[in-house]
């Protein structure tokens, strides 16, 4: 691999023992994929989970002395002062959560424990590399916003920020972001809703990059974000195209490279049917335990529909809203949390569906509008029923769902 003097410098140690260690890393990635070389990042994404992983590696880095030279912003693990303060995670968990956020804020990454940075605190421009990883950050950022990332694991955006390269392959290359699946969408897309169950059609579309046809010409950033975070929990996509609507694909000619697919599939209601009623939902006509909403993060946009639903009302179970520190605070100027909180409701930030907080919940059933928070937090003993927005906060109200 092709590297410059000062890479070559820093991978001998000029720049510290961390710094060596994160090139290193980069250049075994690369040779996997036979890049010829790095080039330049400008923003990056680490996708921590405050798991035991995450924090080893980013300790480890802290004490090889590495410090980023591009600044992230990092995914949510769980909200200390909130749960703690509630007795919700126990000492341990609260330490381990506690040494996540010392670590990478002595690494210099911007700590707004957000999974959504690209609908406000780290948009890219188009052609921009960058290091994204986050499920629904990789596939936004390509096919949104027209950036440049391959699908990077936390360790690997992290090592990216700390050297400020990444190497050569994949998404980077003009040849390799052309479509190849033709998916034709004939089933009813009437929400952003609609999209999750898209995105969780992974399975029937198949390896490679999709092209969507027959969808709306107005897509909402909540309905691109629920695609893209769909798509790749059932799946594996850094990146779609939607014809007329994404920057890369202004004709069909043009999402293909002019070439011919290699498949087509064809996308109906009964798709629709089955995946839910199959594969993200446990049953529903039950009764209910608790409703939660925002994996992804939810938009300021979404709390304002949940808010003005839930206003003068009472819920049956509690309800909780995960989003941003920065949505949460503009919420709060906006009077929206007064209203919730009346209603019975919490916002919570800095906060992920896959974390020990939830664990009140364990063996107890919800509500969600999000089949990819119906699937992480399976593992930790949590059942989910997945409805639409409108559907679940009348389950919430009323303590049961259809």
């Amino acid at each position: 691999m092709e590297l410059t003097q000062d890479l070559r410098d820093m991978l001998e140690g000029k720049y510290g023992e961390g710094a060596a260690l994160a090139l290193k890393v980069q250049i075994g990635v690369g040779e996997c994929f036979n890049a010829p070389g790095m080039a330049p990042i400008t923003n990056a994404h680490v996708a921590l989970s405050n798991q035991e992983m995450d924090l080893w590696f980013a300790e480890k880095m802290v004490n090889l002395g590495a410090r980023v030279k591009v600044s992230p912003t990092v995914n949510p693990g769980f909200c200390l002062s909130y749960f703690k303060r509630r007795h919700m995670v126990t000492d341990e968990e609260a330490e381990h959560m506690g040494r996540v956020h010392e670590a990478y804020k002595t690494l210099g990454c911007r700590l707004t424990y957000n999974c959504t940075p690209y609908m406000d605190t780290n948009i890219p421009f188009p052609n921009e590399i960058v290091a994204f990883s986050e499920s629904s950050a990789t596939p936004y950022v390509n096919s949104v916003w027209g950036a440049r990332s391959n699908r990077e694991s936390a360790q690997s955006a992290l090592c990216a920020a700390i050297t400020g390269v990444v190497p050569v392959y994949g998404l980077l290359l003009d040849e390799n972001r052309k479509g190849d699946v033709l998916v034709e969408v004939k089933a009813k897309i009437d929400s952003d809703f609609s999209y999750n169950l898209l995105g969780y059609m992974g399975k029937k579309i198949g390896p490679g990059i999709p092209v969507f046809v027959g969808l709306p010409g107005h897509i909402s950033p909540e309905a691109h974000r629920n695609l893209g975070a769909e798509l790749n929990t059932s799946g594996a996509y850094a990146m779609y195209h939607i014809v007329g609507v994404t920057p890369e694909a202004p004709t069909l000619e043009a999402a293909f490279g002019g070439k011919k697919p290699k498949r087509a599939v064809v996308i109906t209601d009964e798709d629709f049917k089955r995946v839910l009623a199959t594969e993200i939902s446990d049953p529903g006509n039950r009764e209910i335990d608790f409703a939660l909403f925002g994996c992804p993060h939810t938009s300021t946009k979404e709390v304002q529909y949940i808010a003005k639903a839930l206003e003068g009302k009472k819920l049956a179970v509690p309800l909780w809203i995960m989003t941003s520190a920065l949505t949460k605070s503009n919420v709060e100027k906006m009077g929206l949390l007064d209203v919730l909180r009346a209603a019975g409701g919490e916002v919570v930030e800095d906060t992920c569906s896959d974390q020990p907080c939830w664990r009140l919940y364990k063996g107890k059933v919800g509500v969600t509008d999000s089949p990819k928070c119906a699937y992480y937090p399976r593992k930790r003993g949590l059942e989910f029923v997945v409805r639409d927005l409108d559907t679940c906060l009348r389950a919430a109200l009323e303590g049961a769902v259809q």
